[in-house]
Order: structure tokens, then C-alpha cells, then sequence
């Protein structure tokens, strides 16, 4: 019974899964020659409007340490698309049985899923050089989420979500 609760706990806890996150950039752009970013004027995150405000304020604090500002005719603009889905669960404890001898063998097996569907949100940043009107930086995100967290919760999780994705921009293009 004690090996079995902590093979639940372990399974439970593998399943609390980070912050995933999938770059691309253009090679041929020098990152170097930007310093000013706006966003889309009518971007649709698919975020709450609170959720937006905290997604967007971590940016700009991002952004603004990384030698960025904000202006009114930026030389690249940020969109930013979400959306939440619920994932099957992944993890699952197989019973066995089986027997054989002289040539002959069977068994059965009953796989058992542990936990949940959990509700997974995904969120895209794309930045666009404003003045050729072309992707030049996209990361993918994919996360747990929790839409019954508390805002404290919610704002800390998004501001390492921002700090995970924004770890890699500009890119070190070599």
C-alpha cells in the first residue's frame, strides 16, 4: 500500500509540468537594429482583460530592462495569441497478469489513468519588423492553468511565463 501512495505522488507530481516553450527567428535580421516596440492595436490575446493588463505590464517591464521602449511608431510590433484546452492525462499505472509454461502463455493487462484532464493554455508571441511588415521572432508557450487561481497567483505565474519566453530575445544570432 506504501509503495502504491508513492507511486501516486511521484506520478502527481511529474505531471505538474513547467512552462514549455518553442522559439524561431529569422536569421537573416540584426536584433540590434530595433529599440522601440508597440503592440497591435487590435490584437486579440483570447486573454482575460485582467490577465491581458498583467501579461502586458511584465512585458513592458521585460522589454524596458532589455534596453527597449515603448513608442508610438515602433520599429516592431508584438501580438500575442492564446488559448486554453483541456489535455488528457498522460500518466497511467499498468496492472498485470500472467502466467505460462510448456509453450504456452497469457495475460492481461488494465492500464489506469492517474489524475485528471488538466486545462493547458498556450500562448503565442509574434514580433513583426513594422517597417517590412514581416515575422522576425515567434515563441510558443505551453502551460499548465488554473482559471480559479488567485490574482497573485495568476500575475506571478504570467511574469515567469514572460521571463521564460523573453530569456531568449533578441536571439544570439551567430
Amino acid at each position: 500500500m506504501r509503495f502504491f501512495l508513492s507511486l501516486i505522488l511521484v506520478s502527481t507530481l511529474l505531471s505538474c509540468s513547467g512552462i514549455k516553450v518553442n522559439y524561431d527567428y529569422d536569421k537573416a535580421v540584426d536584433f540590434s537594429n530595433y529599440s522601440t516596440y508597440n503592440y497591435y492595436s487590435d490584437m486579440q490575446s483570447g486573454l482575460s482583460q485582467l490577465d491581458e493588463k498583467r501579461l502586458l505590464r511584465s512585458l513592458d517591464s521585460t522589454l524596458k530592462a532589455r534596453g527597449y521602449r515603448l513608442a508610438e511608431e515602433p520599429e516592431l510590433f508584438i501580438n500575442i495569441l492564446s488559448d486554453a484546452y483541456r489535455k488528457a492525462p498522460s500518466n497511467n499505472v499498468g496492472v498485470g497478469i500472467g502466467g505460462g509454461g510448456r509453450n504456452v502463455g497469457g495475460g492481461i493487462s488494465v492500464g489506469l489513468p492517474l489524475g485528471g484532464s488538466s486545462i493547458q493554455r498556450s500562448i503565442q508571441f509574434d514580433v513583426v519588423d513594422a517597417q517590412r511588415d514581416a515575422l522576425v521572432w515567434q515563441a510558443t508557450t505551453e502551460s499548465g492553468f488554473r482559471d480559479n487561481a488567485s490574482p497573485n497567483v495568476r500575475e506571478e505565474k504570467l511574469k515567469a511565463l514572460i521571463e521564460k519566453v523573453f530569456s531568449k530575445f533578441p536571439p544570439k544570432v551567430k
